[in-house]
């Protein structure tokens, strides 16, 4: 069989020439396919890289009130107490508790020896949503609690202060501003919160 070289030759490199462009072309395809790409492409904020402000998450920093809201509560014999009566003479600390919150019950003895060290300064209360009168009294008394009880039968106050984690407490001063708003506390932060609320106190 006869074969015709140069014929040969010619289709050989119409092949390869083919080829070579083909593969060239789908190169250039991939490098446009690649910048499509990168026009769809999401690039995700790294959380590290701002910091996070507490209004991000829906809070305000010390607390969530700045002012004693106006609010009812009531006393051992039913009677209504308004939060603006406890205003006047001197700071106040609320206490927000009962007697299911395992926290709460391991912080009024606390409280109990704050009040007897500065019960004369500063007027504490304690403000209890749950317990019925007779068993909050009980069970304050057994922590060495004295100070003032009242119940919110309603939880007009709690609400006020946009309560959902307890214990709270406010430290505000005589004039209603709250200064600050806390969780859990010991004895040795009571201390520290309330020298901060008696100097803030001598500013009024």
């Amino acid at each position: 069989m006869n074969v015709n070289r140069p014929r040969l030759l010619i289709a050989s490199l119409v092949v390869a020439v083919a080829v070579i462009g083909g593969y060239a072309w789908s190169l250039s395809g991939d490098d446009n396919a690649g910048d499509d790409a990168g026009d769809d492409t999401v690039v995700l904020e790294d959380p590290t890289d701002r910091d996070i402000e507490a209004d991000d998450i829906g809070l305000r920093p010390n607390g969530l009130v700045n002012q004693l809201p106006d609010a009812t509560v009531s006393d051992r014999d039913g009677n209504a107490i308004t939060t603006a009566s406890m205003l006047g003479d001197n700071p106040l600390v609320i206490n927000f508790w009962f007697s299911s919150c395992a926290p709460c019950a391991k912080e009024l003895p606390d409280f109990a020896e704050a009040h007897a060290e500065f019960g004369d300064e500063v007027r504490f209360i304690g403000v209890n949503t749950i317990d019925p009168i007779p068993a909050m009294e009980r069970f304050a008394d057994e922590r060495g609690v004295t100070y003032e009880l009242f119940r919110d039968d309603l939880a007009e106050f709690t609400d006020a202060i946009e309560a959902s984690n307890f214990p709270i407490t406010l430290f505000v001063t005589s004039d209603g501003t709250v200064i600050e708003q806390t969780g859990v506390i010991d004895l040795e932060g009571l201390r520290d919160k309330i020298s901060t609320l008696q100097q803030q106190e001598e500013l009024i």
